[in-house]
């Protein structure tokens, strides 16, 4: 049997927190639910004791529909609640493959890395069609919970930030909007000055003895990251070899599915956004679309988009 490789469970608050709400329960095997179906002829188990199920203290969903408060009196606040804690789930689902994925690329394993790609292109496809659910909600609809939303704002989703900080589109300011967290702030920080995912693709193409500029392997993590000419040169070089036998040819047009996917998501809220509130300011304190439309044009690996140009 294959040795399964060691998961990356990345944090990003205190564990602890995490740990307290999870409640025991009893395993099971191929065995003991082979028994359990002779037991009941093959019919669901619909009697427990206590007050609980299985199901529902595997999952905790009791905490997770509970957290659905509405605020106002709009009808579209509920679904408006619904997706966003959608999108929350599915940014944590990302980072942790993300996460897994960079693990491998460290540890050499680019065809480990790859097989996590098509995971990571479903889960942000599936973050896009989010937006044609809310973008059934019209501007009336909006307006009628908008305010008690105060100066809330997507942009201060810790989760989606360390999406945006592994993928390589690092802020120092927008990070400290989480320095007031002590749960938080601490693994929001480290990522931060962490190496991205990008960062270790391209110490990979070093150690695989792909030319790399020196800057490109020893910088400050924490600052924004700055498109190299000599970075692109290394990726015309791995581009030099177009074929199924070249790994990090592979890897380089994984990682621009990746970046491609990403942008159609920034799009899709950028349009929704604009469908919905016009050209109003942000709650958050951005202006709102015109500030979305800087987050549009940014492009995840500069160099792989640039480089296209030159083949």
């Amino acid at each position: 049997m294959p040795i399964p490789r060691q998961r990356v469970i990345p944090q990003v608050r205190d564990p602890a927190l995490e740990l307290s709400l999870v409640k025991p329960i009893a395993t099971g095997d191929n065995r003991q639910r082979a028994a359990t179906v002779q037991a009941t002829d093959g019919e669901p188990i619909v009697s427990f004791e206590g007050t609980s199920n299985p199901y529902l203290e595997h999952q905790r969903n009791d905490l997770l529909l509970s957290l659905q408060h509405m605020r106002s009196e709009g009808h579209d606040e509920m679904v408006f609640m619904c997706i966003t804690h959608c999108k929350e789930l599915t940014f944590k689902a990302t980072h942790y493959e993300l996460a897994n994925m960079q693990a491998r690329i460290r540890g050499g394993e680019v065809a480990g890395a790859l097989q996590l790609v098509p995971r990571v292109r479903a889960l942000l496809e599936f973050l896009g069609k989010t937006w044609d659910v809310l973008s059934t909600i019209t501007p009336h609809e909006f307006n009628q919970f908008r305010n008690t939303l105060g100066i809330a704002s997507g942009q201060q989703s810790y989760m989606y930030r360390h999406v945006e900080f592994i993928l390589g589109n690092k802020s120092i300011a927008l990070a400290r909007a989480h320095a007031n967290n002590p749960d938080v702030w601490p693994y929001m920080e480290r990522a931060l000055n962490s190496p991205s995912l990008y960062d270790d693709v391209l110490a990979l193409l070093h150690r695989s003895g792909v030319a790399m500029p020196p800057e490109a392997l020893a910088r400050d993590w924490s600052a924004s990251y700055a498109p190299s000419a000599g970075v692109e040169a290394a990726w015309l070089q791995v581009y030099g070899d177009p074929t199924p036998e070249n790994d990090l040819y592979r890897l380089g047009e994984a990682l621009m599915d990746i970046a491609d996917v990403f942008s159609q998501y920034r799009w899709r809220h950028f349009v929704s956004v604009e469908r919905i509130l016009g050209f109003k300011p942000g709650t958050g304190g951005s202006a709102g679309v015109g500030w979305l439309r800087s987050v549009v044009d940014h492009r995840f690996f500069p160099e792989l988009w640039s480089v296209r140009t030159r083949l």
